[in-house]
This record gives structure tokens, sequence and C-alpha cells, in this order.
């Protein structure tokens, strides 16, 4: 199974400032995921032409299933993140991850029926204070909706906004994660034009096997975002934990 995490920054070039979705097509495209994480998708926009980012997209990728999440609310319209999948959900959540009176961000949760097995996925776009992104992280692994799905292979993805790579050693160690995007140095994704930090990022648990992780560098991914994509390959269950000598 391939999962594709992408800040597309609504459709807006990070170098040209230029608003053209089909760049943002071109590159998911190329990669032929099965699972697509968007953050920073735009619906009903002065910017983005009044678009409907969610529906194009879910459109022109044929998705079985999508959901958006609006969590940033303008005069008109606003932006969230998105849920594309090949398969079928079986059950869906989206939780706000807003902190005292900052930004409003979110989660979305969701089982998915892959031809492997269940796989309990999250997607999210954390804040910009460290100490908020914490408290957003035990938020989410402690909420009654999260827990429901705990004892499914598990994996978190999406723009963790994380500079300073302080994540990886509070709670998620604490609740068993695993971090497959480590080294944080062979994972840098913004700016996209001449990525220096590693922001977006997956950590996994559960009866899963990582088999590759890649952060998209072409001439179209450094021209259609200010975030390059983040691509994993990865299987579930136990027979493929097996075949990789995990147990």
């Amino acid at each position: 199974m391939r999962l594709l995490s992408y800040n597309i920054h609504k459709g807006i070039g990070g170098h040209d400032r230029r608003y053209r979705l089909e760049r943002i097509i071109e590159v998911i495209e190329a990669e032929n995921p099965d699972l697509i994480c968007l953050q920073e998708v735009d619906r009903n926009v002065r910017r983005s032409r009044f678009h409907d980012q969610p529906q194009l997209l879910a459109e022109y990728f044929n998705s079985a299933s999508k959901m958006y999440q609006l969590n940033v609310h303008l005069k008109q319209g606003g932006y969230g993140n998105l849920f594309l999948s090949r398969w079928a959900i079986k059950s869906r959540h989206q939780v706000s991850l807003r902190f005292n009176h900052r930004k409003p961000r979110g989660a979305q949760m969701a089982v998915i029926d892959t031809p492997e097995g269940e796989l309990h996925l999250v997607n999210w776009h954390l804040g910009l204070a460290e100490k908020e992104r914490h408290w957003q992280v035990a938020h989410l692994l402690k909420h009654r909706l999260f827990r429901e799905s705990e004892h499914l292979p598990t994996i978190i993805a999406g723009d963790f906004n994380d500079w300073r790579n302080t994540l990886a050693r509070g709670a998620f160690k604490e609740n068993g994660f695993d971090q497959a995007t480590a080294p944080p140095s062979r994972f840098r994704t913004f700016p996209a034009y001449m990525a220096v930090g590693a922001l977006d990022k997956a950590f996994y648990r559960g009866k899963m096997t990582i088999r590759h992780v890649k952060v998209v560098h072409s001439r179209m991914s450094r021209r259609a975002s200010d975030h390059l994509p983040l691509v994993i390959d990865l299987h579930i269950g136990e027979e493929h934990m097996r075949l990789n000598g995990r147990s």
C-alpha cells in the first residue's frame, strides 16, 4: 500500500505564489497513492477561485471514500484537512486540536478496509508553538475516539510543524510509536524549493511493516506548494511482519 501526505498550501506555489491546482494533481498522480492525506485544502475561497478543492480532488482521483475537515473559517469559505482513499472507510471521526485561543487545528481518524486488513489512519496539521504541538499529540492519543481503534495497526501522518524534532521523545515514545521518518535529516520537506525543515512526518504502531519512505523531489513538486510531499510504502498484518523478520 502507498500513502501520500502533502501540505498543498491551497494549491498556491511556495515560490511563484501562483494558484495552480493542476500542479498539485500532477505531483500526486505521479506517485499513484492508495491513501492521500492532504493539509491546507481550500473550499470556496477567493484566492483559489472559489473552487471546491475537496470535491475536485476526490473526483479527479476517483476516490472510493473522502473526508474533509474544515478547520479555519474565513469570511468566505475556509481550509482544512482532506483524506482520500482507494478503499471504503469503515468508521470515521474528526477531532478538534485547538489549543487555547490559537488557530483552529484538527485531526481526521479513519479505519480503512484495505485488502490487507483494517488500518487505522490519522491525518492532521499541528500548531506552530512547541507547547501547543505536544499538547495536541497527547490530547489525541488519549482521546476516547482514537482509543476506539488503538488495537489496529495505526499510522499518523501530516504536517507536524516540528522544526526541532522533539515530538518523537514525548507522547509518541510513551505510547509505543515508532517514527517512519527518521532520521529527520533524510526527510526535509520545507520550504519546497530549498528544503531545510523536516516538518512532514509519520509515526506508526502495531502490526505494520514500513517498506520505504521518501520525500518527492521533482521539478514540479518544488513548484506546486511550499511543502514537498511524503510517500510511505507499507504493509499491515502478521504475515508481512514475519516475512520481514518482525514478530
